[in-house]
């Protein structure tokens, strides 16, 4: 009889461990702030400084968020810090390639005619650039010679 009594159908007990959040919280907000942290720092040390990615859209307003959210949250900004440390992988290969580029005009002007570089594409502060040009005017244009002229920077501002 106990056989039967084991093998029919009942109610189950549902046991519902109790588990403490808290330190998983704490975890998961001390990887929020530091992926906030190096997401602006990435932001901030690239010249010319990169722009903030769109935030994530908003979970409606204040409230605590469950463990599910927070991970999200945290999965979202480790994707927008992915992003940003490629854009600035590129930005890096292409200032790069523009100092290649300077070397090369600085040593055969002739080759390089009326070519321009700014201090942006070289990664460097200020408005100085750097442009291929007929030394004399018409009259180098008309002989040959060739020189680089690096621009003196930013205009002064002048009141109206």
């Amino acid at each position: 009889m106990a056989l039967i009594e084991q093998l029919t159908p009942g109610p189950e007990r549902v046991v519902i461990p109790e588990v403490d959040e808290r330190a998983a919280r704490r975890t998961l907000r001390e990887q929020i702030s530091r992926l906030e942290r190096e997401l602006v720092s990435a932001c901030l040390d690239a010249c010319p400084r990169l722009t903030l990615p769109a935030p994530p859209r908003s979970l409606a307003g204040p409230r605590l968020l469950s463990l599910g959210e927070l991970e999200r949250v945290r999965d979202e900004l480790a994707g927008r810090l992915s992003r940003v440390r490629d854009d600035a992988d590129a930005q890096i290969l292409r200032q790069a390639e523009s100092r290649v580029l300077l070397e090369r005009m600085l040593a055969d002007p002739p080759a390089h005619k009326w070519m321009r570089i700014s201090n942006a594409q070289l990664g460097e502060p200020g408005c100085k650039h750097f442009h291929v040009r007929p030394r004399l005017g018409p009259i180098g244009l008309l002989a040959g010679w060739w020189h680089v002229k690096v621009s003196s920077g930013c205009p002064l501002a002048w009141e109206p």
